[in-house]
């Protein structure tokens, strides 16, 4: 497979995302279509960094009207965030080296 052309990383990405991004480019191959999944991956872990620091700053909580405790929106902004990037990292197999004998189907052992 023939290396594909440098890409520009894109501008919106924090620096230390923009600095990982420009690293898998770097150590992989990566079709067009790879680079997109690997761009949406980083936007995915930036957007879990903005809803943890808001968290961090104004806790888990907040009071409703009738003074009630509710969950802060950035929880489950964080969670769904976490989840995207393990599945995105995981689509383009950026989390292993080789698929495991066991994610193999049996019939194809």
């Amino acid at each position: 497979m023939k290396k594909a052309a440098k890409r520009e990383v894109p501008s919106h990405l924090r620096p230390d995302t923009r600095a990982w991004w420009e690293s898998v480019q770097a150590d992989y191959v990566l079709e067009p279509h790879h680079v997109r999944v690997l761009t949406l991956a980083a936007e995915a872990w930036d957007r879990c960094r903005q809803a943890r620091e808001v968290i961090d700053r104004e806790g888990l909580t907040y009071l409703d009207r009738f003074d009630a405790p509710k969950a802060r929106p950035e929880i489950a902004i964080e969670r769904d965030s976490r989840l995207a990037f393990a599945r995105l990292i995981r689509e383009i197999n950026l989390d292993v080296d080789e698929v495991p004998e066991s994610r193999i189907p049996r019939s194809v052992r």
